[in-house]
């Protein structure tokens, strides 16, 4: 099985899906008619982007954070049969806390 290591300010990210219903009832939507989350969970992180005198710029994000993201950010990637996104810190939006 393999792992994945993001680089720099890169995350990788596990979409987490909204609920799809309605009052009154279940709404099931074919997967072409489903809105992208705009939600997700670090799973990784990488060690930070570099400065110009190359010194680590700790990121504010660290895995297990549940964050909100802008709907096209990030690359969709397959990696042992299960979708993910890769982004840069900067595409986050923000930290979701409970």
């Amino acid at each position: 099985m393999s792992t994945f290591q993001p680089i720099e300010d890169r995350l990788m990210i596990k979409l987490v899906e909204e609920d799809q219903a309605i009052a009154g009832g279940a709404l099931l939507l074919p997967e072409t008619a489903k809105e992208k989350p705009q939600q997700g969970i670090v799973l990784a992180a990488g060690l930070g982007r570099r400065d110009n005198n190359g010194g680590r710029i700790e990121l504010d994000v660290k895995k297990n954070d549940r964050i909100l993201f802008a709907k096209y950010a990030g690359i969709e990637v397959k990696l042992n049969g299960e979708k993910f996104v890769i982004m840069k810190e900067t595409e986050i939006l923000g930290i979701i806390k409970d």
